[in-house]
């Protein structure tokens, strides 16, 4: 084994379990979590508010998780200033600007300038992650070149790079199909040079077991590194059992937040909540994971 190749090892078993499994707790979500508050309160929901679920969650739940994944906007120099990650925990920086739309909030990505490698890393960070949006009515060139360029950054600056490429409806109106989608994006970008490929659930985890189990084995065909699956659109409850499925069929963990701390979101305790409700759902997914990657 080349260093190289033992480095990446290296750096990528900073953010796994002790089985090899990856348990990832994500709590980089901006306008979309902003819109889960809303729909629990009648007042505005303020920067503070979210920066403050955003420490308690971190502070409650990455004792047990082997990562967290923290946005610039309303995490990271919080979480850093605080001390608030476990320092069991591997931390991820996302890297991605987010750019809403007429009728979503994320309608377009680019790379955050003002989340420089060198510096992350300095502050602890193993790893940088980049949201895609897969549309089929747009050319693939510059959603290539995006993910190398983010490679190629991560590389540099010695750290873990993880894709997170989601399929989305076209703006041309066209018919499409949105798991279709999940698998072309997968097939396009699954082999750029990544260390971690973050992919979306098929069926939402909701469909047939075989059905859902076979498009995880054609994920595990078209993605050339480590995968791992992210839990929106999945129901809360339904989640282990859809990570179990893809993790039978080759996947190696999950990177999600929903799953975890959605329900905790308008509770009259918010760290209650997570102390119990929470760190269950966590830890339940951690034993998933550590179970299905020894079998």
């Amino acid at each position: 084994m080349s260093i190289t190749a033992t480095h990446q090892k290296a750096e990528l078993s900073a953010l796994a379990r002790p089985s090899g499994a990856f348990a990832m707790l994500a709590i980089d979500q901006r306008e979309s979590m902003r819109a889960m508050f809303a729909e629990k309160q009648s007042a505005p929901v303020s920067d503070d508010q979210l920066i403050d679920f955003k420490l308690q969650a971190l502070e409650v739940l990455t004792p047990h998780a082997s990562a967290v994944l923290i946005d610039r906007e309303f995490g990271w120099a919080a979480a850093i200033e605080r001390r608030a990650v476990a320092p069991s925990c591997g931390l991820i920086a996302s890297a991605d600007q987010f750019h809403a739309s007429s009728d979503e909030i994320v309608g377009d990505v680019t790379i955050d300038e003002l989340v420089v490698p060198e510096a992350v890393r300095e502050q602890g960070a193993t790893a940088l992650k980049l949201l895609v949006t897969w549309r089929p009515d747009e050319a693939p060139e510059k959603r290539i070149a995006m993910v190398d360029d983010f490679v190629a950054r991560c590389r540099r600056a010695g750290l873990v790079s993880l894709i997170e490429p989601v399929s989305r409806k076209p703006r041309d109106g066209r018919s499409y199909d949105l798991q279709e989608g999940i698998l072309a994006a997968a097939r396009e970008l699954g082999d750029r040079g990544q260390d971690i490929y973050k992919a979306e659930v098929p069926l939402q985890g909701a469909g047939d077991e075989a059905e859902v189990r076979h498009r995880c084995a054609e994920l595990t065909k078209a993605i050339r590194s480590p995968w791992v699956v992210l839990s929106s659109g999945v129901q809360p409850d339904q989640f282990p059992t859809a990570v179990e499925w893809a993790c039978k069929e080759g996947a190696s963990g999950f990177l999600a937040g929903r799953a975890v701390w959605k329900n905790t979101i308008g509770a009259a305790d918010i760290r209650r909540a997570l102390e119990g409700d929470g760190v269950e759902r966590l830890k339940r997914l951690c034993e998933t994971v550590d179970r299905a990657v020894s079998q």
